[in-house]
């Protein structure tokens, strides 16, 4: 099948060069010419524009958008909508705010244009071990972009669906991180208690590996954990900061909007926030209260930690 791809970043890339050992015909597109030279050398072929991608392309035509979510993705949509005609389709995989999805829809739709939002994960090793893509759109151009779907996921009926209308898919993928968030932290409190236990002297790679077979905590996160923890054991050189994409802070804004009950997910949420403070106000403000209302010491910022 042939497909525009825009946005060649490490997903776009590894995307373009699944799809392209599965057999199809990418047209592809960056900001970066090197990007471009890359993909052409995989068998794409390679365009300076969106215009130019577009006229390499059969109608009705698909062009899958892998940009960054916000603005850049908005200005390609709209620059994209300007080139395209009635019945071609716009792909979205990045992590789009749904709402901004439902809208483009609508938006896509008064121009003839079809929208397909895929929630997308698989990071880096989507290319070996492929992507789980949640889908949301019109059925008909969900049907027409099966072959593309089956190639890029893990089986041609395995780790992907269409879960429902416009919107739906960057939902589910909000809702997926958001999950994620969760499920990190946990294991990170938990791996945190097992180094504290010193008389124990645990190797915690060996337990993340006793953990990954037969135990109900088993998933790809702690695979991935116990690869980290054989590859660094005392995590030297990384930085205790965490960030976040967005995805996490839509769960929680989402889960206030209908009245739901996430506290595992929101303290995740906060815990990342509080990763990147250097010397918290508030626990500042906290001993001061100690020390007032009982005379508790206080430590100097320069004073070593017993």
């Amino acid at each position: 099948m042939q497909l525009g791809m825009i946005g060649l970043g490490k997903m776009g890339a590894n995307m373009t060069k699944r799809l392209l050992d599965g057999g199809h015909q990418l047209v592809v597109t960056d900001l970066n010419a090197d990007a471009i030279a890359a993909a052409e050398a995989e068998g794409a072929t390679g365009a300076q524009s969106m215009a130019a991608l577009v006229a390499k392309l059969d109608a009705p035509r698909a062009v899958w958008v892998m940009v960054p979510a916000g603005d850049p993705t908005e200005n390609t949509i709209k620059n994209l909508m300007a080139v395209l005609e009635p019945g071609d389709t716009i792909i979205d995989g990045g992590n789009s705010y749904y709402v901004d999805s439902v809208r483009r829809a609508e938006m896509l739709k008064e121009h003839g244009l079809h929208f397909v939002d895929v929630g997308t994960s698989g990071g880096v090793w989507g290319l070996k071990e492929g992507y789980s893509m949640m889908i949301g759109g019109e059925t008909e151009p969900v049907e027409r972009l099966r072959p593309i779907f089956e190639t890029l996921a893990p089986g041609a009926d395995l780790g992907w669906g269409h879960v429902g209308p416009s919107g739906s898919g960057h939902y589910t993928k909000m809702i997926h991180n958001g999950i994620e968030y969760g499920m990190m932290q946990a294991y990170a409190e938990g791996f945190e208690l097992l180094q504290k236990k010193e008389p124990f002297g645990l190797d915690l790679h060996q337990i993340a590996e006793i953990w990954r077979h037969g135990s109900v905590v088993r998933s790809w996160l702690l695979d991935l954990t116990a690869r980290a923890l054989e590859e660094n054991p005392s995590l030297e050189g990384i930085a205790a900061y965490v960030e976040d994409s967005g995805e996490g802070r839509w769960t929680v804004l989402e889960a206030i909007n209908l009245h739901c009950s996430v506290p595992v997910i929101t303290l995740a949420l906060q815990r990342r926030f509080r990763s990147r403070a250097a010397a918290p106000f508030s626990d500042k403000l906290l001993a001061a209260m100690r020390n007032q209302f009982g005379g508790h010491a206080i430590r100097a910022e320069d004073e070593p930690s017993t």
